[in-house]
């Protein structure tokens, strides 16, 4: 994945900074690979002991778009190419040949459109070709799929109204200071409850701390020893800022909540 990823950053890069600006309403080149790399998943077939995916692959972009890569089109087809190879590699697909990218012109596409024409091609006369078992379906007729870039979003998007985030509490004991969230929190000595209390005193789900009618309150779960509240045994009871909860021979301190 490392090596894919690496590939995507200079695709990416090829057309950074001034380039990439003029990209953003027309083909973007990471798309180009990201959908070849589909197409080669989706045309795959099943022989005797290996699958074989297509090694040919047209590109087909529009008049407008195709232009706007003059200068730099060898460099992005070669980098299409060993992106295709390294994904086939990482999924033990079989190739007869390395992948091979072909660019050519379409002018029934729009700007931000662009087709993959995909094949599976034997090359007698390369060194690297491999060797084709009988059964498998050579020199098809060439499928392919027409693609639509992604819309991009705005650069200065409206302002969407953030959901109002739970209210917060703290207790602190033992030194340390823990958040409770809306709209409870369970205190106990059991793993499962969201404040833990290490005391052999401590019922394993002790007391909860609520939050309802925009107050908070402290609630006992029916404990072995009971809940107490500034020194007042307490079954519900309302929280301020500074309220001590003790818990079996532990002691908490409410905080107030935090905006």
């Amino acid at each position: 994945m490392a090596l894919l990823r690496s590939i995507e950053s200079r695709i990416e890069g090829l057309f950074e900074g001034v380039f990439g600006r003029a990209f953003r309403t027309h083909v973007q080149p990471i798309e180009l690979a990201r959908k070849l790399v589909k197409e080669m998943d989706d045309h795959r077939t099943v022989s005797v002991s290996r699958v074989y995916v297509p090694n040919e692959y047209t590109l087909y972009l529009c008049t407008q778009d195709r232009r706007r890569f003059s200068g730099y089109e060898p460099s992005l087809v070669g980098e299409l190419q060993e992106y295709l190879a390294e994904h086939a590699r990482r999924e033990r697909y079989a190739l007869l040949t390395p992948p091979r990218v072909l660019v050519t012109t379409d002018d029934d596409l729009a700007i931000g459109e662009f087709g993959i024409g995909t094949r599976l091609v034997a090359d007698e006369a390369s060194a690297e070709a491999a060797q084709p078992p009988p059964d498998l379906p050579l020199e098809q007729p060439e499928h392919t799929m027409v693609y639509r870039a992604p819309v991009v979003v705005q650069e200065h998007p409206q302002e969407v109204e953030e959901e109002p985030k739970p209210a917060q509490a703290t207790v602190t004991f033992d030194g340390k200071t823990r958040t409770v969230s809306a709209p409870r929190a369970v205190l106990g000595r059991s793993r499962e409850c969201d404040v833990r209390v290490t005391d052999g005193n401590v019922s394993r789900k002790h007391a909860e701390i609520r939050h309802e009618d925009d107050a908070w309150w402290i609630v006992d779960l029916g404990s072995t020893n009971g809940t107490l509240l500034n020194g007042r045994r307490a079954k519900r009871e309302r929280l301020s800022a500074g309220d001590r909860i003790e818990l079996g021979s532990t002691e908490l301190t409410f905080g107030e909540p935090r905006s």
